[in-house]
């Protein structure tokens, strides 16, 4: 159930970075992970927002995911880089990893850049929207722990493996698509447990292979492909992108945030392109603002009020949430209360304004 009361978003970011600085973590990586937890509930992304701020903090704790990321590149060489995390911070070693793609891209035209042995790191469209800012166009995908089964299998063990892909958009958000390969994410399966709520039909079956709307009967069981085969062909592309060819784990090997005693292995690929490379920026972001003035001039649909590009809808809810304040699921309250109280951080704990 998500209460009426409202917290500032800075406030937040400010709590879950002095969670994070007390854990060991250096203040501006704290700030980072801080800044993607709370930017996802800014977009509506709950499931991947500070619901979340604990299962990293144990994973610290339980020594899976070290404090200080102290990443290696075992390649660099001109468009191409891969870079080892050593069990760091997912978010941290992401973020070096996309600024390094895009400053290959403004040097070559295009920058690749795998990543092996990190964490786990949030939202994809965190960093892809990154390579919007600078002119680029952005592709990342990472593999996961085992939540799905392979077409045709009944054991999970292939990850809901999200990819994202963003370009510039012009006088518009940026275009960003972010989306696992599942019928439903992973972590909205965690989100709607911790809301009480049923998940939609079609989204996972229980461990006997009977169809289920339950949240936790889904966890315990295996989460379904979208599309069928299509969408565990599209998870398989990512792990063997993000696991077999940066040299990181892949399948079985992966594991979980949610498992916070077990080292993740999980990789990371990116590519950024150099939209200057193809054409003028200008002209590129004139096109797409084409592009999204003809998909919005068709007949609305019933029950529709508006035609909408992926990111749209997250860059329409960060401003009001950034205005308004975040409202967020009871269980998530009491959650960072808990963890205000274990870190001794209870006057740090944003007040939620009714």
């Amino acid at each position: 159930m998500t209460t009426t009361a409202r917290i500032n978003a800075e406030q937040l970011i400010d709590f879950a970075t002095a969670v994070y600085a007390g854990a060991g973590m250096p203040e501006h990586d704290a700030r980072l992970i801080a800044d993607t937890l709370v930017q996802a509930d800014l977009w509506g992304h709950q499931s991947h927002g500070v619901l979340r701020l604990g299962w990293y903090l144990e994973r610290i704790q339980n020594g899976v995911m070290k404090p200080v990321t102290k990443p290696e590149f075992v390649v660099d060489a001109g468009t191409i880089a891969v870079i080892d995390g050593h069990d760091g911070v997912g978010h941290v070693v992401t973020e070096l990893a996309t600024r390094e793609a895009i400053k290959r891209a403004k040097a070559h035209g295009l920058g690749a850049v795998g990543v092996r042995m990190s964490n786990h790191f949030g939202t994809c469209m965190y960093y892809t929207r990154m390579g919007t800012q600078e002119g680029c166009a952005m592709f990342l995908t990472s593999n996961g722990g085992p939540a799905m089964a392979p077409w045709g299998g009944r054991k999970k063990i292939i990850g809901t493996n999200p990819f994202s892909v963003a370009t510039p958009a012009g006088k518009h958000a940026p275009f960003l698509m972010d989306m696992a390969n599942t019928g439903g994410a992973r972590g909205k399966i965690y989100l709607a447990r911790n809301r009480h709520q049923p998940i939609p039909e079609g989204w996972a079956i229980d461990k006997d292979g009977a169809p289920t709307t339950d949240a936790q009967a889904a966890i315990d069981g295996i989460i379904l492909p979208m599309a069928g085969h299509k969408g565990y062909a599209l998870a398989m592309m990512v792990d063997v992108l993000s696991g077999v060819l940066t040299g990181s784990g892949f399948l079985s090997q992966v594991h979980s945030p949610y498992k916070t005693a077990e080292k993740s292995n999980c990789g990371h690929f990116m590519i950024a392109i150099n939209i200057e490379a193809f054409q003028p920026l200008a002209e590129f972001n004139a096109r797409m603002e084409e592009y999204i003035a003809e998909l919005k001039s068709v007949p609305l649909a019933k029950g529709h009020d508006e035609v909408f590009y992926p990111g749209e809808i997250e860059a329409n809810n960060d401003v009001g949430y950034r205005r308004d304040g975040l409202l967020l699921p009871e269980d998530t309250l009491a959650d960072l209360a808990r963890i205000a109280r274990e870190t001794g951080l209870t006057d740090r704990l944003p007040v939620a304004a009714g």
